[in-house]
């Protein structure tokens, strides 16, 4: 079959345009899916993508958790839109469960389509993904909107992204294998003031260490390197406080992690008189 054709489609692939672009197949699902209420049993729903395209805008449309173990598909799928179609809605109303890493890949998604010169808006969030993002100060971040068409107009709307003002508050260092994770810190502290530093490996983490001198340094579970330098960047990070994220950091509700976070955060920037 020719590039660009149409394939026949199957029962499974009625009411779906695939567009052959020289690459994988990308599937443009115009069927209208039931409301959240319908098809959301209880949090334990995998996720799932249903993709289409509406003039130079592209709707996923997600259903299920967006939560660790799940968000590499939501990552590949978009990086691989971005290669043809750079301007993004993610329907989020079907969403039953969001977790800090989910929150993470969000942050890293807006990043990847401003580099590649679009955008990433968000609509239709259900009241569990909206009270999160008000919770983490990031509902500012992301552009919000009601329905896919009002998310859709407003792409033909847009003005160009106003360039960040660096924070001058206190240097936070935050070390986690983990990309998600470091992305949902970096926007949660960066919009409570702080200066953030993210690195996902002990080694060039002490360098940052010796040469920042951060007031405060996060580090998350099962980092491993040589004994040297574990010891080394203990005995660098003892002239500040440092805090260590438990395991179920990354998979816990996003709220709640970012409150328990800014919370322990609180008690090491203002400690108690003895």
């Amino acid at each position: 079959m020719k590039a660009g054709s149409r394939k026949p489609c199957s029962s499974r692939d009625r009411g779906a345009v695939v567009f052959k672009t020289g690459r994988a197949a990308v599937r443009y699902n115009s069927a209208i899916l039931e409301p959240a209420s319908q098809v959301l049993q209880g949090s334990t729903v995998p996720l799932s993508l249903n993709t289409r395209g509406v003039g130079k805008v592209t709707i996923v449309r997600c259903s299920g958790r967006i939560a660790a173990g799940e968000t590499e598909a939501l990552h590949l799928h978009v990086n691989e839109l971005l290669r043809d179609r750079v301007d993004i809605a993610l329907h989020l109303g079907e969403v039953a469960f969001i977790d800090s890493s989910g929150l993470g890949m969000l942050v890293r998604l807006l990043t990847s389509t401003r580099r590649a010169g679009g955008d990433l808006k968000l609509c239709q969030l259900p009241e569990i993904v909206h009270k999160v993002l008000k919770m983490t100060s990031l509902i500012t971040l992301f552009d919000t909107y009601e329905s896919e068409e009002d998310a859709i107009l407003s792409f033909y709307r847009r003005q160009a992204v106003p360039a960040r003002t660096a924070p001058a508050g206190l240097t936070v260092l935050c070390v986690d294998q983990s990309a998600d994770v470091l992305a949902y810190l970096r926007e949660l502290l960066v919009r409570a003031g702080y200066n953030v530093l993210t690195n996902n490996n002990l080694r060039d983490s002490l360098i940052l260490l010796r040469a920042t001198r951060p007031g405060l340094t996060i580090l998350g579970p099962n980092l491993t390197a040589s004994p040297a330098t574990e010891q080394a960047f203990r005995s660098a990070s003892a002239a500040s406080p440092l805090l260590e994220l438990g395991e179920e950091f990354s998979t816990q509700e996003a709220g709640q992690a970012a409150s328990g976070l800014m919370e322990k955060i609180r008690a090491l920037s203002n400690p108690a008189p003895p």
